[in-house]
C-alpha cells in the first residue's frame, strides 16, 4: 500500500512538474486546455460506474513486486479499454512503447523521461509520436495488475531466448513513429519476444469492423442518420455527399 501512495505522489509531482514548465510553450498549452476539457467529460463518465471501479485500481497494487520478473519477460497490463505491453529489463526496469506529443516541444530529456501523462499520451496518438521508453516497473503498471508471459500460450510462434528479447528491446529504445492500429505497443513486445509484430487487439479491433461493416443493419442506420444531418443542417455538399456515399459504400461491402 505504500509502495502505491509512493508512486501515485511521484506522478503527481511529475504531472505538476510538467505543467509548469508546459506553461512556457503556448501551442502546448492551447493543445493541453482542449483536451483537458475532453479527458472531464471521460473522467465523469467513469466516476458514475460506482466505487467498484476505485477499489478495482487499487486491488492490483501487490503485483508491482519486480523480483517475480526475469530479464526478457513480456509484461502487460489491463486497462479499461487496452492492454499495455512491455519488455523487462531487470533492475527494476522496463522497455515499452508510449505515445507522446511532448518530444515536438522539447529536447530536454529530463522533461520527457518524466511519466506520461494522459494529455501528453492521447495528443501523442492524434500527432501519431511515441517514444520507446525505460521506466520502473510502478510506473510502467500505473497502478494496474501486471501479467508476465500470458501471451506465449495464444502466440504461435515460440518466445526467444530471454537476452535475445531484452537486447531487442534495449536497442529499439527512443523515438519511433506511432500508429493505433499498425505501429503499437503490442507490436513493439511480439517484435522483441517472438520475432514477429503481431497486435491481436489491432486483429479483434478489425473483426469487429468487419461484423459492423457486413450487418445490414448498419447501411439503415447511417443513411437514418445522415438524413437527419441533411434535415437539421440543410442540403449543403459537406452534408449531402457523405450521406449518399457512406449507405452505399457500406451496401457494398456487406
Amino acid at each position: 500500500m505504500q509502495g502505491w501512495l509512493a508512486a501515485s505522489r511521484r506522478r503527481r509531482k511529475a504531472r505538476e512538474s510538467l505543467q509548469a514548465r508546459s506553461m512556457k510553450n503556448p501551442m502546448y498549452q492551447v493543445a493541453s486546455l482542449l483536451l483537458e476539457k475532453l479527458l472531464l467529460l471521460a473522467n465523469l463518465r467513469l466516476c458514475s460506474e460506482g466505487p467498484g471501479a476505485a477499489e478495482e485500481e487499487a486491488k492490483p497494487a501487490s503485483s508491482c513486486d519486480a523480483t517475480r520478473f526475469k530479464r526478457g519477460d513480456l509484461l502487460e497490463v489491463p486497462r479499461t479499454l487496452f492492454v499495455h505491453f512491455g519488455i523487462y529489463l531487470g533492475d527494476n526496469r522496463v522497455a515499452h512503447l508510449m505515445p507522446d506529443i511532448l518530444p515536438a516541444f522539447t529536447d530536454d530529456q529530463r522533461q520527457i523521461q518524466q511519466v506520461v501523462t494522459n494529455k501528453r499520451l492521447v495528443l501523442g496518438v492524434l500527432a501519431r509520436m511515441a517514444r520507446i521508453r525505460v521506466d520502473t516497473v510502478e510506473d510502467f503498471a500505473y497502478g494496474g495488475s501486471i501479467l508476465a508471459n500470458h501471451m506465449d500460450e495464444a502466440f504461435p510462434s515460440k518466445a526467444l531466448c530471454e537476452e535475445e528479447v531484452a537486447r531487442r528491446a534495449e536497442k529499439l529504445v527512443g523515438a519511433t513513429a506511432y500508429s493505433l492500429l499498425w505501429n503499437n505497443c503490442e507490436h513493439f513486445v511480439t517484435y522483441c519476444r517472438y520475432g514477429s509484430a503481431v497486435s491481436f487487439q489491432t486483429d479483434k479491433f478489425c473483426e469487429t469492423v468487419k461484423m459492423i461493416i457486413r450487418d445490414q443493419r448498419s447501411v439503415l442506420a447511417s443513411a437514418l442518420l445522415g438524413l437527419a444531418s441533411i434535415v437539421c443542417l440543410g442540403l449543403a455538399p459537406s452534408t449531402t455527399l457523405p450521406t449518399i456515399i457512406i449507405p452505399f459504400f457500406l451496401w457494398m461491402a456487406g
